[in-house]
């Protein structure tokens, strides 16, 4: 996988993608047909590209593959400081991206932030998009009208507490095998698992180790969509989505939640592992993701939970 760097909107999107990274930046040398699709893989909160690293040497044969690092994640640069996070404007950063891509049209495979990210730009333009892999994620997050005027007062309060850290001196660390271990116990996940996000996701000046990510991601959301609204979204979707949840991932992303049947084209499979399944199951992630794209060559594609 080679790094690749996008300026786009006056920000600096990093990542890495397995093709000439001058197909993206300046569109050279990309072929007008190319003999494979494109997956656009999205990471979710607080990680970055490197989330997919077990799963590029078992996709690279099937797809072109791009791994983004969000902004205020990885390497990418962060909003500007009178700026924060909001969930919408990651889809407006994934269309910029999309515009950038050697190919019309992308399968996008998120995980958990990065799947939210992807139904909503899937339904917006279907025409970009054959498929969408969904890894511990599914429709936008929701919430009743009623919290309404509590969220924005906790998402007010959230943004007064950070300004008063800020004048705080960051957290550090003496090495970055304590950035490793705290990985893996905020996931539960193993040392070898966490460390290719963390060499990522971490940086080292004068002898202490940082994190990358901006600490504004930690801000709460002044707001939330409706459930009617988060609907609409999964009820345009006119490709096919693959939902791929952990055995011992978020129970509520499952069949028997009684929030897919409404979904018109997804099939879901479960695998070993939790939250990131796609780090501690990779070889039958990919295996699903795989079989995804010949489901789609053949027009197989029957809406089912498994």
């Amino acid at each position: 996988m080679s790094p690749f760097t996008l300026g786009l909107a006056g920000a600096s999107l990093h990542g890495l993608c397995s093709f000439p990274p001058s197909w993206l930046t300046d569109g050279g040398g990309a072929p007008r047909g190319l003999d494979k699709p494109v997956l656009l893989l999205l990471h979710g909160w607080q990680d970055n590209a490197a989330s997919f690293t077990p799963l590029f040497p078992l996709l690279v044969d099937d797809y072109y593959l791009v791994a983004l690092d969000w902004p205020g994640h990885g390497l990418s640069s962060h909003r500007s400081s009178d700026n924060y996070y909001h969930f919408v404007d990651y889809i407006d950063d994934l269309a910029l991206v999309v515009d950038a891509l050697p190919s019309n049209r992308v399968v996008l495979l998120g995980h958990s932030l990065g799947a939210l990210v992807s139904v909503c730009y899937a339904a917006a333009f279907p025409e970009r998009v054959d498929g969408a892999v969904l890894l511990e994620g599914l429709a936008p997050l929701s919430e009743s009208p009623q919290n309404a005027v509590l969220r924005l007062r906790q998402g007010i309060e959230s943004r007064q507490r950070f300004r008063l850290r800020q004048a705080r001196l960051p957290r550090t660390m003496p090495d970055l095998e304590l950035a490793v271990r705290l990985r893996c116990q905020i996931n539960g996940l193993s040392p070898e698992q966490v460390r290719p996000l963390v060499e990522r996701g971490t940086y080292n000046d004068g002898g202490r180790w940082f994190w990358r990510h901006d600490p504004r991601l930690r801000c709460d959301s002044l707001y939330r969509m409706g459930e009617e609204q988060a609907a609409a979204y999964v009820l345009s979707l006119s490709c096919p989505v693959l939902s791929i949840v952990g055995q011992s991932g978020f129970a509520s992303l499952k069949g028997q939640s009684g929030r897919l049947p409404d979904w018109p084209t997804l099939i879901q499979h479960e695998v070993p592992g939790g939250h990131h399944c796609h780090l501690e199951s990779p070889e039958r992630v990919a295996e699903q993701i795989i079989l995804f794209r010949s489901n789609m060559k053949n027009s197989v594609f029957e809406p089912n939970v498994s």
